[in-house]
């Protein structure tokens, strides 16, 4: 993506699946939002008019995959697999060819024929530990018939530091590094060779109900870390949007309809978040009045008395009369796609955090499964006009207009 912007052309992102973080790297070499595209949080027609909408102005419009090519939450449902035959697009995989030679055939082999609606373009290998490596490589996409778009050597600098919740993005990485790599090794002029126009615009429907922007007045938080996990899509859905910054920022709430508060790292920012009590005190002061809150995942927290690190216990907005804890003994992982109905309306979302309750998990409005159907212990609260969850919510399915 940064290659093509630099030559001149404009990119539109794509994100298959529910990830934030990602995204956020796409938008910093692009220049401009990215898009996720999930064939769980919404319907395939969705993901086409999406796909169609935002890149009907780009020059080349990269969809970057997640985990394998045929990993979905149900087999290869919902895999970046079934997103390229929804779009119908060419797949270029990018191999892990460390310590691996001719045994990269029957993988290749494997890949190209599993699904005859999912079109393998070529190959981008990885991790190539010398240039007589990379000649035994194209040896396998000779022998196979399958184009071979060249290779990234072994390098440290192309190493991206991570954390508990993901790639770190609080720092932008050095995308020079990379990008004098592909010139050297990979013909990126064939890649745009790839390219076809997108089909037009649809209009958005799922199942006899169409989706027009909602007409709110929504105050969104947003900061570069503490709030930051939403969906572009969500953002579009809303009518005016304003924002402010719960570190620095207080709020005001004149002809607010919707105070919506995203996920992100809270924990990571308590200091700042202590500090501005100000902006604390009016958000329980509006709930308290009557004012609408969508907060999800940190936002939720954030709504909580307390989050608890192993640096000791700081007081949050204390609305939601509960504990989070953040320790690193208390740790555990909950991800995963969920989904309920609630009030004979259907929400679906993502769920991503090592975070948790402290004690008991508290009771929960509704019940929530996950993507197999199987019950799981999210809880859902409601309290006044607040409704509140770990899980990420998809802008088809929040319920906005209660």
């Amino acid at each position: 993506m940064a290659l093509f912007t630099k030559k001149g052309y404009r990119v539109q992102p794509f994100k298959c699946g529910p990830d934030y973080i990602d995204t956020k790297f796409h938008e910093a070499v692009c220049g401009c939002p990215s898009i996720n595209l999930d064939t769980f949080m919404a319907t395939p027609e969705h993901v086409h008019e999406l796909f169609c909408r935002y890149g009907a102005d780009a020059d080349v419009c990269v969809v970057e995959g997640m985990m394998g090519l045929f990993d979905g939450y149900d087999r290869d449902r919902g895999s970046s697999a079934e997103i390229a035959s929804v779009l119908d697009i060419p797949v270029v995989l990018v191999v892990d060819a460390k310590s691996a030679a001719y045994s990269m055939a029957p993988l290749l082999q494997g890949f190209a024929n599993f699904r005859k609606d999912v079109r393998i373009a070529g190959v981008i290998y990885n991790k190539v530990g010398s240039e007589r490596h990379f000649k035994m490589l194209q040896e396998v996409c000779s022998d196979l018939g399958i184009a071979c778009f060249g290779y990234l050597p072994k390098d440290a600098a192309l190493e991206q530091g991570s954390r508990y919740l993901g790639l770190d993005f609080s720092e932008e990485p050095d995308s020079q590094t990379l990008m004098n790599l592909l010139e050297a090794h990979v013909n990126w002029k064939a890649l745009l060779e790839l390219v076809v126009p997108t089909m037009g615009t649809t209009s958005f429907h799922h199942g006899n109900c169409q989706f027009p922007p909602w007409e709110l007045s929504v105050l969104i938080a947003r900061n570069a870390e503490s709030f930051s996990f939403i969906y572009q899509e969500t953002i579009e859905r809303f009518g005016n949007v304003q924002y402010f910054d719960p570190e620095t920022d207080v709020p005001d709430f004149s002809g607010i309809d919707l105070l919506y508060l995203p996920g992100g790292y809270p924990e990571k920012h308590l200091d700042a978040l202590v500090k501005n009590e100000a902006c604390r005190k009016a958000i329980k002061a509006y709930v308290e009045r009557g004012g609408r809150i969508q907060a999800e995942c940190g936002g939720m927290m954030y709504l909580c008395e307390q989050i608890v690190t192993d640096s000791g216990d700081y007081p949050m907005c204390g609305v939601l009369p509960y504990t989070i804890t953040a320790r690193k003994a208390d740790r555990k992982l909950s991800l995963g796609y969920r989904h309920f109905v609630l009030d004979g309306k259907e929400f679906r979302g993502h769920e991503f955090h090592y975070t948790q309750f402290m004690g008991m998990t508290p009771p929960s409005v509704v019940q929530v499964y996950n993507a197999k159907g199987e019950p799981v212990a999210t809880p859902v609260f409601r309290y006044r006009n607040v409704f509140a969850s770990y899980t990420h919510l998809y802008a088809g399915f929040a319920l906005i207009d209660n």
